[in-house]
């Protein structure tokens, strides 16, 4: 059974039952599973259309003698692979950003119908619109350019619903004590998704076409929506198999739902919502460290063709090892932080600050080697490598927050955040495809690498100064006695007088 236990400032804490494998960490493994997913079907573009583009028609004859250009490890390029498509920088752009233009659509939507329908359902129905929509890719792109932008919308549309659902569920399943780990363990999902699809999509595009890129992803992955739908339920009170008495009681217990568990129809508070000045720093920091995340998540496979002149093999190996380390990462911060945490060594103010410490400083530090580093191939790998695996610590950072501070919105609170901080990924993408189709060079690159260093120090400073994991007086719940005393005292007072 649960133990409660006293820390050393008086507070308590439930100890969890002994289990070989807890449901809520069987949720938390799928919904990683399922964040891999979508964040699979995020980046696979990213490959893929190195491999749809004709490059040596788009490029013409004036410079097909820089292919084979010679640079650092004292390995030549190999020649470009073409593909049947003429899709300049610029519609490639539009291509990338598509995507999020989908995820901004839905991302209100998705929040509120996790808090008030289902955010199991919500989960399910994004990761099978993915799968509808890769399977549909292919024959929409030789139909019409406009036709593949509309799957990559359809394709934001579903992406953009999990993450508020996954905070939902967060909420409803993670004991305060172990919430960092469980964040953790679900958004690594996000790393992990990136490697697989970053591998996958360029084998299967080099050696099968890139076509089977959205047919074998897409089937593939109706495997887990059949998993998720018959394993997990919303939360545990509704959880009718595979967890015992003592677990629900225990996460019920934690979450202090015992006794009353009807909160899901709760008005947001919007009018303290956008005054919190700890829900506003969360805000800023989630923009900011987007800025950096969809550089290096949309833009990264572009900049080691046209700068390092990695083949597509060549490129989506080294693409993906930064995320295969960032997944690693990111639970081992997360469980360190934890124990920090329990043995009261630190604050959970005080861990989030550190997570957003390391997702923010140590990056911006990468960048500016990799900006001077020019086309020199071993630092500029290695230093995308750690840039990108310290990433890995924004989920026990900021993006943890939502659900400390306000679990009974934590879909809406990440639903408007997210909003926010997708801008980056739409205008970015066009941005930088604009300005380096008309000069790919190191010097271009240089800027952009700049730019968004600056970003990511902005968000460390914000949050630092401004970051809290306390509870907000707007989340707490009045009970229907308290309610009753809220109406009455009024009339009482007015029949006073």
């Amino acid at each position: 059974m649960a133990v409660e236990t006293l820390d050393l400032a008086g507070s308590v804490h439930q100890r969890p039952p002994k289990s070989c494998f807890p449901i809520r960490y069987l949720m938390a493994v799928l919904g990683s599973i399922g964040l891999a997913i979508i964040y699979g079907f995020k980046v696979n573009v990213s490959i893929a259309i190195v491999a749809m583009v004709n490059h040596t028609a788009l490029k013409g004859p004036r410079n097909l003698t820089s292919i084979n250009e010679t640079v650092n490890f004292n390995v030549t390029s190999k020649p470009q692979e073409d593909g049947p498509f003429l899709w300049d920088g610029s519609m490639q752009g539009i291509i990338l950003s598509a995507y999020f233009a989908g995820y901004l659509v839905s991302m209100f939507p998705g929040g509120r119908m996790s808090e008030l329908v289902s955010a199991k359902w919500v989960m399910n129905s994004a990761v099978l619109l993915n799968v509808v929509a890769s399977v549909l890719s292919p024959p929409a792109a030789y139909g019409h350019y406009w036709l593949f932008v509309f799957m990559r919308f359809l394709q934001g549309i579903g992406g953009g619903v999990s993450f508020p659902a996954m905070h939902v569920m967060i909420s409803k399943w993670a004991p305060p004590n172990e919430r960092s780990v469980l964040t953790s363990i679900i958004y690594a999902g996000t790393a992990l998704g990136t490697v697989i699809a970053t591998l996958l999509s360029g084998i299967i595009a080099a050696s099968m076409g890139w076509e089977w890129v959205f047919y074998i992803e897409g089937l593939l992955c109706l495997i887990w929506c059949t998993a998720w739908w018959l394993m997990i339920e919303d939360s545990p009170e509704q959880q009718r198999r595979l967890i015992s008495q003592e677990e629900k009681n225990y996460i019920l217990k934690s979450l202090g739902q015992i006794e009353n568990t009807e909160h899901h129809n709760l008005a947001v508070p919007w009018g303290q919502v956008i005054k919190s000045i700890p829900f506003l720093a969360i805000l800023v920091s989630h923009f900011c460290s987007n800025v950096g995340w969809y550089m290096m998540l949309t833009q990264l496979p572009t900049y080691m063709k046209q700068v390092l002149h990695f083949d597509l093999k060549s490129n989506t190996t080294l693409s993906s090892i930064p995320y295969l380390c960032m997944w690693l990462f990111t639970m081992a911060i997360s469980k360190i932080l934890a124990i920090c945490e329990t043995k009261n060594w630190i604050s959970r103010t005080f861990s989030r600050k550190i997570g957003t410490f390391c997702s923010s400083v140590i990056p911006t530090i990468c960048l500016i080697v990799v900006a001077f580093a020019g086309n020199n191939r071993e630092v500029a790998v290695t230093f995308m490598t750690i840039g990108i695996t310290s990433m890995g610590a924004m989920y026990s950072g900021f993006l943890g927050n939502h659900i400390d501070i306000a679990p009974n919105f934590a879909g809406t609170l990440v639903a408007i955040t997210n909003f926010f901080a997708t801008i980056p990924g739409i205008v970015m993408p066009i941005i930088i495809g604009h300005i380096t189709s008309k000069d790919p060079s190191i010097a271009t690159w240089r800027i952009i690498f700049y730019i968004t260093s600056g970003f990511l120090l902005i968000e460390v400073v914000v949050f630092s100064i401004f970051g809290s994991s306390k509870e907000e007086s707007w989340n707490k719940v009045k009970s229907h006695d308290e309610e009753i005393s809220d109406q009455t005292l009024p009339l009482e007072e007015k029949n006073r007088h």
